[in-house]
C-alpha cells in the first residue's frame, strides 16, 4: 500500500522563546517492509543550526538549535511511503520459556537487539500487578505467537480508549490502576508485561491508516500519531509489531516513524528551550491511501 502522510505540529508561546534546541523524531523509517520514496519537513521559523542524523535504533533525528526570540513554532512533515507487510504466522514462534532465553542468551549489541528491550528503561518498570495480570494469559502451553497475540486482545477488551484521561506523564501504575487510557499507555502496560517474562518488547510511534477499507470498522487512534509495541519473537520472525489499543496485529495500515525502549526514545519533538508562562500544543494527522504498493 502507498500512502501520503501529512504530519503538523505547533507550539504558541505566551513569552517569547529566547533559546532552543529540540530533537525531532517524525521522518518515517526506511526497513524491509516499508519505504520512504518521497519527504519534506518545513519548520518555521527557520532554525539557526539543523543536522540531520541517526540516533541509536536507526531513527531520523533532526537536531534543530533557535537562537533568536520566537513565540510560535510549527513542524510540517509530509511523506509518501510504500508499506508491504506480510502476514506472520505467529504460531512459528517458539513456546515463551525458551523465547526467554533465547534473548537472554543472544550477545547481539546493535540497535535492535533484544538485550536493549527486556529491561526496566525511563518510563517501563516492573509492576507487580500487571504481572500478575498477564501472568493467566501465558499460562496456557505452546508458541509464544499466539500467547502474546491473546494479551494484546486482552488489553483491547479490559482498557477503555478515553483520550484525555491521560497525558505523556502518567505512569504506566497510574494507567493500569485506572484501565483507560490512549494508545501510548496500552503499548507501555504491553511492554512492561512482556518484558516481566523475558520477552524484548519496544515501543514504536507511528501513523495508523485513518480510512479503512470497505467492510472493515475505523481504528481507534487514528487522529494522532499512534503508538504500538513489536515483540521479538526469535531469530526466524524476529520483530513482529503487536497493537492493543485495537487488538491486532501491525499490518499495512501502521506506519513506522521510530522505535525505542518506551516513548521517552521516540518523542516527536524533545528538548530544552528558554521561556516563562505556559505553551499550547496543536497536533494534525492526514494519512491518506493512494493505491497498492
Amino acid at each position: 500500500m502507498i500512502y501520503d502522510l501529512t504530519l503538523k505540529i505547533a507550539y504558541d508561546y505566551r513569552s517569547a522563546v529566547t533559546d532552543a534546541r529540540h530533537s525531532l523524531r517524525v521522518r518515517p523509517r526506511t526497513d524491509h517492509d516499508q519505504t520512504v520514496t518521497g519527504l519534506s519537513l518545513t519548520l518555521a521559523p527557520l532554525p539557526d543550526e539543523c543536522v540531520e542524523e541517526r540516533d541509536f535504533f536507526g531513527n531520523a533525528v533532526d537536531a534543530v538549535a533557535f537562537h533568536r526570540p520566537h513565540r510560535n513554532l510549527s513542524v510540517e512533515m509530509r511523506a509518501r511511503v510504500r508499506v508491504d507487510r506480510p502476514a506472520v504466522d505467529l504460531a512459528l514462534a517458539p513456546p515463551l520459556a525458551e523465547l526467554a532465553e533465547a534473548a537472554f542468551l543472544d550477545r547481539d549489541s546493535g540497535g535492535a537487539a533484544p538485550m536493549h528491550f527486556t529491561g526496566a528503561s525511563r518510563i517501563v518498570a516492573p509492576l507487580a500487578a500487571l504481572t500478575a495480570y498477564a501472568e493467566p494469559t501465558f499460562a496456557a502451553p505452546g508458541s509464544a505467537g499466539p500467547a502474546i497475540m491473546a494479551l494484546t486482545r486482552r488489553i483491547k477488551a479490559d482498557f477503555a480508549y478515553l483520550p484525555g484521561s491521560t497525558d505523556v506523564r502518567t505512569s504506566v501504575a497510574a494507567a493500569f490502576r485506572q484501565r483507560s487510557g490512549v494508545c501510548q499507555d496500552f503499548a507501555h502496560v504491553m511492554i512492561a508485561a512482556l518484558r516481566a517474562r523475558g520477552i524484548p518488547a519496544a515501543y514504536v510511534s507511528g501513523f495508523l491508516r485513518t480510512d479503512p477499507p470497505p467492510g472493515r470498522p475505523r481504528l481507534e487512534g487514528a487522529d494522532a500519531m499512534h503508538a504500538w509495541v513489536e515483540a521479538w519473537l526469535g531469530d526466524a520472525l524476529g520483530w513482529v509489531g503487536f497493537d492493543p489499543t485495537n487488538g491486532i496485529v501491525a499490518g499495512d495500515d501502521h506506519v513506522v516513524v521510530a522505535v525505542g525502549r518506551d516513548y521517552a526514545d521516540v518523542a516527536p519533538v524533545a528538548g530544552a528551550f528558554v521561556t516563562t508562562g505556559r505553551q499550547r500544543t496543536r497536533h494534525a494527522v492526514d494519512m491518506v491511501p493512494i493505491g497498492d504498493a
